[in-house]
């Protein structure tokens, strides 16, 4: 058993989710949050408000799920990262358990 957390831009989620599927994994939980990256100074004293921050619309999605699954979906990830023309790309990371109930 193995957490996967996967973040992406809440304009690709319904095609993440259809990579859940692909790979197996039918029970998995989700949370919309906000994204953020560091801009350059020059960036934020350009900005009409410096001081407010923006966060891009972004959702989580984690499960609790087998190493194959996730082999899968990770497989799924690439070859959908490979096709796009951004800079945000879905994001992944595998955490393994020691234990559970």
């Amino acid at each position: 058993m193995k957490l996967v957390i996967v973040t992406v831009v809440e304009d690709f989620e319904p095609e993440v989710l259809q990579l859940f599927k692909n790979a197996g994994i039918e029970q998995f939980s989700g949370s919309e949050i906000d994204g953020y990256r560091n801009q350059a100074s020059l960036l934020k004293a350009a900005s009409w408000f410096p001081g407010k921050g923006g966060g891009v619309e972004s959702s989580l999605f984690f499960s609790f799920t087998e190493a194959d699954k996730i082999r899968k979906l990770f497989k799924e990830i690439e070859a959908f990262n490979s096709d796009l023309d951004t800079d945000n790309p879905v994001r992944a990371v595998v955490i393994p358990i020691e234990e559970y109930i």
